[in-house]
């Protein structure tokens, strides 16, 4: 199956209204991201254990950690969350920057050094959350 289709799989085995808010803001992203890597981790590490939810990303950065060592990561992510919907921004270094910049303007939502966690796309403000990815995706990775 390939990653379109896994994507498309994921996000209408959702529940109402998770699903189509999903979906929209699958369109979204690919709009302000048209040429974009696409990624779906099933949430299962190298043992099939379940270790996350589902993820879609969009994007790539590479992630260097301490030891030298790298590793290809996405920009953007999505995924259900038992409450409703996470979006990541991914590589961000000033984990205060989302909370500061976005926090209090978008509306009903929890936002984090990289998360952005919300009920339902009614509760947020679509305009900021659009500004946060732009923001992620004008950086160089």
């Amino acid at each position: 199956m390939s990653i379109q289709e896994q994507i498309k799989e994921y996000i209408a085995s959702q529940p109402e209204p998770k699903c189509s808010d999903m979906q929209k803001l699958h369109h979204t992203i690919l709009e302000l991201m048209p040429a974009c890597k696409l990624w779906f981790l099933d949430g299962k590490n190298s043992e099939n254990k379940t270790v996350s939810n589902p993820n879609i990303g969009y994007g790539l950065y590479h992630i260097s950690y301490a030891d030298g060592t790298t590793k290809e990561f996405y920009q953007i992510g999505m995924s259900a969350n038992t409450t409703g919907i996470s979006v990541y921004i991914m590589g961000i270094d000033d984990k205060t920057y989302l909370s500061k910049t976005f926090g209090e303007k978008i509306g009903k939502a929890s936002v984090t050094g990289y998360c952005i966690k919300f009920k339902a796309l009614k509760d947020i403000n679509i305009e900021v959350l659009e500004a946060a990815i732009r923001y992620r995706t004008e950086q160089k990775s």
